[in-house]
C-alpha cells in the first residue's frame, strides 16, 4: 500500500518472504535445520510489519567533505565522492515494526531469542531491498547504491539528525523514532540515502571489521585510503 504524507512517500504492508535456507546461510549453519526452526520462522514472519518512508531530494552543492541536499549538509567525504555527479537522491527509513523485538525480549530461551534477532536482521534488509526495487521501477533507475549514518566512521551516527531532518515526521509516517542517543526505535530499522551509481557501491569495502555477518564485499585498504575512510 502506498500513500503520501506531507511530501513523504510511505509504503506499508510490504510483502516479506524468505526461506529457511536463507536463514541457515545467515547463521552459517550446515546440514538440515531442526524442524522447530521452521515453525519459529513462520511465527516470526507473522510478527513482522514491513514499512518504508522516503523523500526525493536534490543535491544543492558540494564542498570538499560534505554535500548539501535540500539545504541540509551531510558531512561525509565518502558520500560527497559518491554524489559527485548525482542530482537526485532518496532519503529513507525502513522498519519491520516492534512486534518481533517484543517477542524476542519476552523469550526465556537464549537460542530462540538469538534466532528471533537474526530473523529480524534478515527481514529489515529485505524491506530495504524492496524499497530499492520500488525506486528503480518508479523512477526508471538502473543502478542504486546506499549509505547510512553509522555504517562508516566517515559518516557517524550524528548524521542521523541530518537525515531525519530531510525526511520530517518519520514517527508519524511509519512509527520509527530517533532517540536522544541517535538510535532508532523500533530497533530493527535502517536509514540512509539511496543514490544512482553505475557500479554498485558497498560500504563494506571501506570497513576493516573482520567478523561481520552482513558483509557483502571484501575490505579494500587501497580504496579506503583513497576515500580516507578507514572504518
Amino acid at each position: 500500500m502506498k500513500e503520501t504524507i506531507e511530501g513523504l512517500m510511505v509504503l506499508k504492508n510490504i510483502p516479506l518472504r524468505f526461506t529457511i535456507e536463507e536463514f541457515a546461510d545467515r547463521l552459517k549453519m550446515r546440514g538440515e535445520m531442526p524442524e522447530q526452526t521452521g515453525i519459529l520462522l513462520e511465527e516470526a514472519l507473522s510478527l513482522i510489519s514491513g514499512k518504508a518512508v522516503f523523500r526525493t531530494c536534490y543535491v544543492d552543492s558540494r564542498s570538499e567533505s560534505a554535500v548539501i541536499v535540500n539545504g541540509v549538509s551531510l558531512n561525509s567525504r565518502v558520500l560527497r565522492k559518491q554524489l559527485e555527479k548525482a542530482e537526485r537522491v532518496f532519503a529513507y527509513v525502513v522498519t519491520i515494526g516492534g512486534g518481533l523485538d517484543k517477542k524476542a525480549q519476552s523469550c526465556s530461551d537464549a537460542l530462540q531469542k538469538y534466532y528471533y534477532d537474526e530473523i529480524g536482521n534478515v527481514a529489515v534488509v529485505k524491506v530495504r531491498d524492496y524499497l530499492k526495487e520500488h525506486l528503480q521501477s518508479r523512477f526508471r533507475i538502473k543502478g542504486l547504491s546506499t549509505l547510512g549514518p553509522g555504517q562508516l566512521r566517515d559518516w557517524p551516527l550524528e548524521g542521523q539528525r541530518d537525515l531525519f531532518s530531510l525526511l520530517g515526521d518519520v514517527q508519524g509516517a511509519i512509527g520509527v523514532k530517533l532517540t536522544e542517543s541517535l538510535l532508532m526505535r523500533p530497533a530493527k530499522s535502517l536509514s540512509g540515502l539511496y543514490f544512482p551509481t553505475e557500479t554498485t557501491f558497498f560500504a563494506c569495502r571501506l570497513c576493516p571489521r573482520a567478523e561481520c555477518p552482513s558483509r557483502k564485499a571484501k575490505y579494500d585498504p587501497t580504496l579506503a585510503e583513497e576515500y580516507d575512510a578507514k572504518g
